[in-house]
């Protein structure tokens, strides 16, 4: 294919163009000839107007002198004054000069020059006599003067004949010259038409080779554009290192490479351009039969179907390769060959081995752990039936593995239990959400309490195809946090009792205040209605008094009961601030015994939900612990600050601050574990039931120094609200 800008007239365009420019040649070669005649022609005609020119001028002059000498002479022998003679300054040798010149000028032509000859023979003829008359001019007189004219009138006609002559000459030279100088701008107006001719016919032809050229053009320029896409596609393909290229021939040698297979097989350009890379060297011996018959197929038909092989590096590894193979030119020896590194995908398989073997082996794994799970496991469809399940759902259901797959659980379980409780909660696993729930069944295995979680099954990811049930028998541990919970009942109890009994001389007095006003009351009113006469009026006073100090001994009596009872735990909505000062009321004679001087501080604070009896006991156990902490303080003042509030998370706070010796590090740190006591005859329980008691109402209860000296005992309780953590 040829290079833009360098191809050849097309060949209909080379014929015309070779007779155009002959016949160009030719016409110039005529044209030249006609113009250098016609240049010749003009030439002599000016040389011809020029030399009558030159002649008539001449004669003009000799005519001018032969007069001149003619009248000076004549005058002269007319009047014989010498003044006359060389007026104009004429002589004889002037005219015989000028017929000189005369003949020297008419010599090329034979007509003039035979007259200029006879003219000077006639001049010469004349002068002599003329010469004559003058030396005898004072005997010739006008007879002399006449003969003298006679002569000159002679030469005068011979000058006259030779300008009619010349004159003649000139204007035929004239009319040459004019016919020659119209024919010459006839001659370039034509030679200036058939130029145009020419010129119009070239550029007409020059036009077309021109678009033809341009369109060769273009259509060049189109075909190198995509020739050099598709060389840019390819080298982009070859240097974007996606797979590994390389151009071998079936000698073994590798011709050329990219730098993602020298980066496959470890080699260097180097190596390369050294001719160090032959691919027979780099294949295996197990993998060489397949090479050479896939460069085989290659050669008879061009290309080689993709075949995986495996080459050896450069430091002796090996790598799998995918290699597929395409000829440049068939029969021909090399080839071009793209190589993909399957070493990523040999690694991925062998994973996805490791995997499925990891499966097999997890499969195996979830079988044996779903037989021999202590907890009851079992798979219920969509349809509420069993797909499968293991020994230990026999063992709490008491229908045997093989009789209860392919049943439907309100078979098992019955229709009511099925309906209420398992039915709702196996409709929201299919919707897939994993629920959880504990409740007790009876069925043939007796009362049992199962903590039971429904799991969505998903095998394609999609729906929800079956409820992985797991139930846990928690009977066992029930009943043994029953028998705990009842037996910190009994204990808490038993607490509040102790408690209650180190209150003895303070509850006494706190009784005995109600009843001594009472009888000093009804004293009153016997005296008041035995009086004469008897004032009922003051009676029924003091009979007020005495109803209204019965039922403040009631409540004081009712408050004990309440806090020795046996109940069970209640939560109702209670003033946390009414509560502290119902607790304060029983133990105000135990501090005054003591000297313990008491301080509130309540802020107004929301209604809380908790257990009043439970939440006194533990204010008690607090106010009791303080007062014997503080009776042991021999100086300074005792004092006892009770406070009530708020966290900065917004809990109800209460807190407890005495003046006693206060808690080293250690006690700070097992204050609250059971059977710790810091006093000599103290069990260590009362402090630890606090805690259980706060964080049964989920709060939380802790004890940290009083400075400068003391101790502060508080607790938290949520605020109305919040849920229990």
């Amino acid at each position: 294919m040829p290079l833009p800008g360098h191809r050849l007239p097309s060949r209909w365009l080379v014929r015309p163009m070779v007779l155009a420019a002959a016949a160009f040649l030719l016409l110039l070669a005529a044209t030249d000839a006609l113009g250098l005649w016609y240049w010749y022609e003009r030439q002599a005609a000016s040389r011809g107007v020029e030399h009558s020119g030159q002649v008539i001028e001449a004669l003009d002059l000799l005519r001018m002198h032969v007069a001149g000498l003619e009248t000076e002479k004549r005058r002269y022998l007319l009047t014989r004054e010498p003044t006359y003679l060389e007026p104009y300054g004429i002589s004889d040798q002037s005219v015989r000069g000028e017929i000189q010149s005369l003949q020297t000028l008419v010599a090329d032509d034979p007509l003039q020059s035979l007259r200029a000859a006879h003219l000077a023979l006639i001049v010469a003829s004349k002068l002599r006599p003329m010469n004559e008359l003058l030396a005898t001019a004072n005997t010739s007189g006008m007879e002399a003067a006449l003969t003298l004219l006679r002569g000159m009138d002679e030469i005068q006609s011979q000058i006259d004949q030779m300008l009619d002559v010349e004159g003649f000459q000139l204007t035929r030279w004239q009319v040459r010259l004019d016919a020659l100088q119209r024919g010459t701008i006839w001659f370039v107006a034509s030679a200036v038409g058939i130029a145009i001719i020419f010129a119009g016919a070239a550029f007409s032809l020059a036009r077309i080779e021109v678009r033809r050229r341009r369109k060769a053009t273009e259509e060049n320029i189109r075909l190198y554009g995509d020739l050099e896409r598709r060389e840019a596609k390819i080298r982009r393909l070859v240097d974007s290192n996606i797979v590994g290229i390389m151009i071998p021939d079936l000698g073994g040698q590798i011709l050329e490479a990219n730098d993602a297979f020298l980066e496959m097989v470890g080699y260097s350009r180097d190596d390369l351009a050294s001719g160090r890379m032959r691919w027979i060297d780099m294949t295996p011996a197990e993998w060489l039969p397949a090479s050479e018959q896939a460069m085989l197929r290659m050669r008879t038909t061009g290309r080689c179907e993709p075949f995986e092989k495996e080459y050896i590096r450069k430091d002796g590894s090996r790598v799998p390769v995918l290699v597929g193979a395409a000829a440049f030119e068939e029969g021909r020896d090399e080839a071009v060959a793209f190589v993909l590194d399957l070493t990523e995908r040999k690694q991925a398989e062998g994973r996805q081995r490791l995997l499925l073997d990891e499966r097999k082996r997890a499969e195996y794994l979830t079988g044996q752990v779903f037989e021999s799970s202590p907890d009851g496991v079992c798979i219920v469809g969509r349809d509420y039936r069993y797909q499968r399940v293991n020994p230990s759902h026999e063992r709490n259901w008491g229908v045997p593995t093989e009789k209860i797959v392919g049943m439907h659980v309100a078979e098992v379980v019955g229709i009511n239990v099925f309906e209420q409780t398992i039915k709702p909660q196996l409709d929201q696993c299919f919707a897939g959400e994993e629920v959880s729930y504990s409740e007790w069944f009876i069925n043939s295995c007796g009362r049992r309490y199962l903590a039971i979680t429904y799991s969505p099954m998903r095998p394609d990811a999609n729906q929800v195809e079956a409820a992985l049930v797991i139930s846990r028998d928690l009977t066992e541990h029930v009943s043994a946090a029953e028998a705990l919970r009842e037996t910190q009942m009994e204990l808490a109890h038993v607490n509040r009792v102790t408690t209650m009994g180190q209150l003895t001389a303070s509850i006494a007095h706190e009784v005995n205040q109600p009843i001594a006003a009472m009888v000093t009351n009804a004293d009153t009113a016997l005296r008041w209605l035995g009086a004469e006469p008897p004032d009922p009026a003051k009676a029924q006073q003091a009979l007020a008094r005495i109803a209204r100090d019965g039922l403040r001994a009631g409540e004081v009596i009712g408050r004990i009961r309440a806090l020795i009872k046996k109940v069970p735990p209640r939560k109702d909505r209670l003033d946390i601030n009414q509560t502290t000062l119902e607790v304060i009321s029983l133990t105000r004679a135990e501090l005054q015994r003591n000297g313990v001087s008491l301080k509130t501080e309540l802020a107004d604070l929301p209604l809380i939900q908790a257990d009043r009896i439970q939440l006194q006991q533990v204010i008690l156990n607090l106010i009791i612990n303080a007062v014997q902490a503080m009776s042991d303080v021999s100086e300074g003042s005792r004092e006892l600050w009770i406070s009530t509030g708020t966290d900065a998370s917004g809990q109800v706070l209460v807190a407890v601050r005495d003046s006693g010796p206060g808690l080293n590090r250690e006690s700070l740190d097992r204050l609250f574990d059971a059977f710790y006591t810091t006093k000599t005859n103290g069990m260590g329980m009362g402090l630890s039931i606090c805690r259980s008691i706060i964080e049964a109402q989920s709060g939380r209860v802790w004890a940290t120094a009083n400075l400068p000296q003391g101790a502060i005992f508080q607790f938290t309780l949520p605020p109305p609200g919040a849920s229990a953590s």
